[in-house]
């Protein structure tokens, strides 16, 4: 799936002044010259992002693409939907995209794995998990001890969502045999099944969870990300030959983020959720606001994109202790905070 990204606004430049005097930089790339808006987003660099899914999950990426950050940056963007961090990671790769926007756990799978180009992380988007327990019942007094001995729909063997559950589950002194833990289920068709009438509790992302509820299917009653502490769950990257090459576009690009970052920092969720909305048109506006509230409040997002290092030895002990690790990766052969280190103004 393929979404061109190509919102171009050329305005006066009075207009820009007044709307700076107002304290809010709404302006666009404005053009002094005499050419068309075609000829214009031809002098745009054209840079493909690929991204893991299309989730509002991600909500400063797409404020960065509705407020046309972007294209002041000097970037025509292409965003494609890979639906899975393994497809990201091959079509980053293989060069079919530019800029990678995945769980980190993948460029330290590559590298562990012999890659001759290292994939580099440059800019952290989330810092939470982004799924929550959903229960059949309301439940505002819910311990995590109450999942001991339930049948929980959970993710694939292996996946950053199951394996951050798993993780919380063994920080609150669970193991996870104690759960019946059902992995058997597509990602996708978690929700489905527990209104089905399948499990006692499901972990969902949204839009799942607040489907759920909205159905009266479900309820929920805790977030994995609350739970798990600051994890680098998703950040963009690219291949040490491109970024040598083109440091100029990973600085671009990182500044156009940063914008967004910027954005939901200060403005409310319904603000947010308005700027959105075009990119999940079949998704009711209340639906999305209630969805934004929700990852706000527990601090989905960071201030800024840097990748710290605390981040990343969390991230791997989060691998190690799903046994999903062989060896330990080196932060500094797979992160770089130069670019968004710069970004910050």
């Amino acid at each position: 799936m393929k979404k061109k990204i190509s919102r171009l606004l050329c305005l006066p430049l009075a207009l820009c002044l007044i709307l700076a005097g107002c304290g809010k930089d709404s302006s666009k790339t404005a053009s002094s010259s005499s050419l068309t808006p075609a000829e214009e987003q031809e002098e745009l660099t054209p840079v493909t992002l690929n991204e893991v899914a299309h989730s509002i999950f991600y909500a400063p990426m797409y404020v960065a693409i509705e407020e046309g950050y972007f294209e002041e940056e000097g970037i025509n963007l292409t965003l494609v939907t890979g639906f899975g961090a393994d497809k990201v990671l091959t079509a980053l790769i293989s060069g079919e995209a530019d800029i990678g926007f995945m769980g980190p756990e993948s460029s330290i799978y590559a590298y562990l794995e012999g890659a001759n180009d290292t994939v580099v992380n440059f800019a952290q988007l989330t810092q939470r998990a982004g799924n929550f327990i959903v229960a059949r019942e309301p439940a505002d007094d819910f311990q995590w001890e109450d999942l001991k001995g339930t049948d929980v729909l959970g993710g694939r063997k292996g996946g950053m969502p199951e394996m951050v559950f798993e993780y919380v589950l063994k920080q609150k002194g669970i193991d996870p045999s104690e759960l019946n833990i059902n992995q058997s289920i597509d990602f996708g068709s978690t929700a489905a099944a527990f209104s089905g009438g399948q499990g006692d509790y499901t972990v969902e992302f949204e839009p799942s969870a607040t489907a759920l509820e909205e159905q009266g299917d479900g309820f929920v009653v805790a977030s994995v990300g609350e739970e798990s502490g600051y994890v680098p769950y998703t950040a963009f990257s690219a291949k040490s030959s491109y970024m040598e090459e083109h440091p100029e576009i990973i600085q671009a690009f990182t500044d156009a983020l940063q914008k967004g970052m910027d954005y939901v920092q200060t403005h409310t969720p319904e603000e947010i959720a308005e700027v959105i909305a075009p990119q999940f048109a079949e998704t009711e506006l209340g639906t999305i606001t209630t969805i934004i509230t929700r990852y706000y409040e527990q601090d989905t997002w960071k201030s800024n994109l840097i990748f710290e290092q605390d981040s990343f030895d969390l991230l791997q002990d989060i691998l190690e202790t799903a046994g999903e690790l062989a060896a330990r990766a080196p932060y500094e052969e797979l992160v770089t905070t130069e670019y968004a280190k710069a970004a910050v103004k």
